[in-house]
């Protein structure tokens, strides 16, 4: 048995008081006069024995008494934590989870309110010398600093809702951090436990830290979320009818019934629905809308959900071009059939330029790059459509099949195509087309039958090559590739067996050319993110900008002003926010007056699964390491914080004795009274 304040021991020497009082009795007695008093000795022989034994009781109950009090100030404990050392003192690290989930409601009130009060009598529960640290999801600087009671107190009252999300390894960790030195080592993890924030995956924890999780008693609520959208077409030209996909989720056992769905641009109602959105699963639909103008746009598509309402809005952001920029680089004959392609549409702007006039610094610029008929491709020209596609270019390659298949090849494997295979001669028929890519969607009305396909006179074979992606779109008999989408990085490249000219074949006059030409075009247009995540996408990207000597952008949007750090990186501008932005809404990106984009956050959507994990779930992600668990509604946290801290504490019991004994002094004098025999 072990004592937290031992010098309480000392109080011991008050047992000396009764002991003393109980030698040197001084109660004066009474003289009283009998006429005979030869029967008197027989009763003083008969009463002296029970009067000893009276006296000597009430002796051991006062002796016992004070032994028991002075016990309990001593806070006596049967050590069951041998990791503890007293003498180092405590660091004791407490992680408040303030996600949206927190803001929910119980029998106590919210439950962000609840968790304060759990982490004040966590605090309560260790010695005013002790050091602290606050952990919330913000993850601030602020919180690796260790506090001293008086500040925990204080910064825990001023812990507010946040938008940010973590997980329990991610908390763990950064709990993990803040230990130094010899100290004790005691983390507290106080949360509702929802199932995304344990994860599915095994949790890890430093064996010298004592860890233990209070679960708060949290309800599971119905809730819908806008969980996505995106647009049919990639392209976005003003005055036109588009298309939306809109994505709800309902994460709850009900179905929802008619759920009013609104999409509005720049505050301006586009289109409204009502839906159904059965339990548990997801929703698709479709919303039609018109009548944009230049520039770029702010939509937020919403729902009306209680009782959580943070993910009933979704804001993207994007923008309406007056043109997309198209690159043609052609040998020595003409690019006639591109430029009558692209330049029948004002929509289109076509730059073509001869292959030995190529200005490579400019190819961030267009968002598609066609190489027709090129005699001399070269390495340089290789190395940087290699570079271009990487940052999410979009290349046509029609070769030359007059040009030697060795030189060709060379310039194929750069771009990590196939190799030529073989020059073949013979007209052939293309005889399969792959109509269920997503570039052909929506390009026929009806499927004929016997569809009329492209002739090919003269075209190249390529080797097969099982380190590449390969996507056929048209094909000739046996298997052959006429034309094939390859994804490379984050870009894409387009390779055709043969050229544009009439002795190649006559894909160009075919009818279709056109939509397939269009199509490529549409699916290369470089568009931003329509939203960002917060406290998950820290990094927005932009096409490259020149930027003065002592100009800079500003980050502008729902009272907050920032200017983000700025990398150039493969001609791309990338601006950094870390975890600046705390707040969903729209954020221009300026450069002096001019609004360069719009970057549309929310909040995390992981926050909108109402469902927790047990107990039991919660212990097989940690298996066979030591995690104490602290249940609310069945233990006094303070009680469980010191029993397993010191083991089992027995002041309580002392208290109990002293108080025993007390009372059993007051019966002995009051009713024990020896009798005299007559």
């Amino acid at each position: 048995m072990n004592f937290l304040y031992p010098g309480f021991l000392f109080a011991l020497l008050a047992v000396l008081i009764p002991v003393v009082i109980h030698l040197f009795n001084f109660r004066k007695f009474k003289k009283v006069y009998f006429s005979n008093v030869s029967f008197l000795k027989k009763v003083k022989e008969q009463n002296s024995s029970k009067e000893k034994l009276k006296n000597l009781l009430i002796l051991a109950a006062r002796i016992l008494a004070i032994v028991f009090l002075v016990l309990a100030f001593a806070r006596p404990f049967i050590n069951s934590n041998s990791e503890t050392n007293k003498a180092n003192g405590n660091i004791v690290s407490i992680y408040l989870d303030n996600s949206y989930s927190m803001d929910a409601v119980n029998k106590e009130g919210s439950l962000l309110d609840e968790a304060k009060r759990r982490a004040k009598e966590i605090a309560k529960s260790y010695q005013l010398n002790d050091r602290f640290q606050l952990l919330t999801n913000d993850f601030e600087g602020k919180h690796q600093r260790l506090l001293n009671f008086e500040e925990f107190i204080q910064a825990a009252d001023e812990v507010k809702i946040s938008a940010a999300n973590r997980n329990l390894q991610q908390v763990l960790n950064r709990q993990q951090g803040v230990f130094t030195g010899a100290a004790n080592r005691f983390a507290y993890i106080i949360s509702d436990f929802q199932q995304n924030f344990a994860g599915k995956e095994a949790i890890k924890k430093d064996q010298t830290t004592q860890l233990a999780l209070v679960k708060l008693n949290s309800n599971e609520l119905p809730n819908i979320s806008v969980d996505s959208i995106w647009f049919l077409s990639p392209v976005h030209q003003p005055n036109t009818s588009e298309k939306i996909i809109v994505r709800l989720k309902n994460f709850g056992n009900e179905d929802a019934k008619n759920v009013p769905l609104k999409l509005t641009i720049n505050n301006q109602q586009k289109a409204i629905s009502s839906v159904n959105v059965s339990a548990g699963a997801t929703f698709i639909d479709t919303l039609s809308y018109s009548g944009l103008n230049l520039g770029w746009q702010k939509g937020v598509l919403s729902i009306k959900d209680f009782p959580l309402t943070f993910d009933d809005e979704l804001n993207f952001s994007f923008n309406v071009n007056a043109n997309q920029q198209v690159l043609s680089i052609s040998g020595n004959k003409t690019a006639k059939y591109i430029e009558a392609l692209f330049n029948a549409d004002p929509y289109f702007k076509l730059i073509s330029v001869s292959e030995n006039n190529i200005n490579y610094a400019a190819f961030s610029n267009y968002s598609l790059i066609i190489l027709n008929g090129i005699s001399q491709p070269s390495s340089g020209l290789a190395q940087e459509l290699k570079n271009y596609v990487s940052n999410g270019g979009s290349v046509v390659v029609f070769p030359s099949t007059e040009v030697e298949k060795g030189i060709y090849s060379s310039f194929l494997n750069t771009l990590n195509l196939p190799a030529v295979a073989n020059l073949v001669t013979e007209p052939t028929k293309v005889s399969q087309i792959e109509l269920k890519h997503s570039l052909f969607k929506d390009v026929f009305e009806e499927l004929p039958k016997n569809m009329d396909l492209p002739l090919v006179n003269r075209y190249f074979t390529y080797a097969e090559n099982s380190r590449v992606a390969q996507e056929p779109l048209l094909q000739l008999p046996a298997g052959r590739i006429f034309l094939a989408r390859y994804p490379i990085s984050s870009g894409q490249i387009f390779l055709a067996a043969a050229g544009l000219e009439e002795e190649e074949g006559n894909l160009s006059k075919h009818p279709l050319f056109v939509p397939l030409m269009y199509r490529i075009a549409f699916e290369s247009a470089k568009d931003q993110p329509l939203f960002y995540t917060i406290a998950k996408d820290n990094v927005i990207t932009l096409p490259s900008v020149k930027l003065g000597a002592n100009q800079s952008l500003k980050l502008i949007g729902n009272g907050f002003e920032v200017i983000p750090d700025i990398s150039h990186q493969n001609g791309k501008m990338l601006l950094y926010v870390a975890d600046q932005i705390q707040k969903s809404g729209f954020y221009n990106v300026k450069k002096a007056d001019s609004t360069l984009a719009v970057a549309a956050f929310n909040d995390d959507r992981l926050e909108s699964n109402m469902k927790y994990d047990s107990q039991t779930e919660l212990e097989e992600r940690f298996g066979t390491q030591k995690v104490h668990f602290i249940d609310t509604k069945k233990e006094n946290i303070s009680s469980a914080i010191t029993e397993k801290n010191n083991g089992t504490e027995l002041w309580k019991l002392c208290l109990i004795l002293s108080l025993i004994f007390i009372a059993a002094e007051i019966l002995l004098v009051r009713y024990f009274s020896p009798q005299m025999h007559r």
